[in-house]
């Protein structure tokens, strides 16, 4: 048994009273932010630079979440470092609801391929939304003289060290798809790391580089007007928007890849802000004019809800950790 003097009861209520003050107080603010928010511009940081694809795609929501929360959502290019410095930025922002993360399978591909980063993926954000998955595709320049994925890799067996391949940046997935075609055949190839995949296209285009496996929205236009050769798409079946070109699994069983993309926000955010992001971001993949824009780009429009993303995101930790492993890629 216990006995307390009144002195001692009256300090015990008197920081009792204070500590449920204290906790009332920050309930109340973070109901308050809450049912505010917004109140002032988004900003959506992504981590390359424009024109590519992640920017493209970004860009369409963006545009439909200003309009349906009143308030502007501003894309903000922070490219480098295959996507991790964006990451770190994004791990480390007030966790407000004012500052999105547009995220790609770097975030995950990043911690196998570098080691040490600077961010969790599990711990460091709240998970908002999958939002869309765009197909990659093996394309060549018109000089190389293929016509297929067999010829392709008959050429580059022919030539060791001498095909470079360009990527959207160090420890991307279009860095880790080329480093893992290469691997499986055994080519010795180059990589050249740009800073997103419009300047990366540019040097293959003309020729500094020899081929590339990027993304289907931004390969498009330079198939289209000849400038490359689309080889093979890397997902199980053929694309709508190339149909004449056959999936790289006709020639390499199994063979499958996607750059995947989604919206997360710090860690700390409030639930109801993540939940009501959650719900714009649904309503806005749903909304005719986005449907249109990202299937011209070749998209899949993906959705759901934050716990199915939170899971996405582990499940895909160790199948790319594993990919990673067998491809022999490393941060350059």
């Amino acid at each position: 048994m216990f006995f307390f003097s009144s002195d001692s009861t009256k300090r015990f209520y008197f920081v009792l009273t204070w500590i449920t003050l204290f906790c009332l107080a920050a309930l109340t603010h973070t109901m308050s932010m809450a049912q505010s928010w917004p109140n002032k511009p988004i900003r959506m940081v992504i981590a390359f630079p424009p024109g590519g694809p992640t920017d493209q795609v970004s860009r369409v929501l963006a545009q439909q979440l200003t309009q349906q929360l009143g308030q502007p959502v501003v894309v903000d290019n922070k490219p480098g470092a295959g996507g991790n410095i964006a990451a770190e930025l994004a791990a480390k922002a007030p966790a407000d609801g004012y500052t999105l993360f547009y995220n790609t399978s770097a975030i995950v591909i990043g911690p196998a391929l570098y080691g040490k980063v600077n961010y969790d993926p599990i711990n460091d954000y709240a998970p908002v939304a999958l939002t869309a998955s765009v197909p990659l595709v093996l394309v060549v320049n018109t000089q190389q003289p293929v016509k297929n994925v067999k010829e392709f890799i008959d050429l580059a067996r022919s030539k060791p060290g001498q095909l470079n391949y360009s990527s959207s940046g160090t420890g991307t997935i279009t860095h880790l798809a080329s480093a893992m075609l290469s691997s499986q055949f055994n080519l010795q190839t180059q990589h050249v790391p740009y800073k997103g995949s419009a300047p990366g296209l540019i040097d293959l285009a003309s020729g500094q580089t020899q081929f590339m496996i990027d993304t289907m929205n931004t390969i498009l236009p330079y198939v289209r007007d000849g400038r490359l050769r689309a080889l093979g798409v890397a997902s199980l079946k053929r694309s709508a928007l190339l149909p004449d070109t056959p999936t790289l699994a006709e020639t390499i069983p199994g063979f499958e890849a996607a750059a995947w993309q989604g919206i997360v926000v710090p860690a700390a955010t409030p639930a109801d802000i993540v939940q009501r992001l959650n719900a714009e971001v649904n309503k806005a993949l749903q909304n005719s004019e986005v449907k249109a824009k990202l299937a011209a780009q070749g998209a899949d429009i993906l959705g759901g809800t934050s716990a199915e993303y939170a899971a996405y995101i582990r499940s895909e930790m160790p199948r790319w950790s594993k990919a990673v492993k067998d491809s022999g890629a490393k941060a350059e």
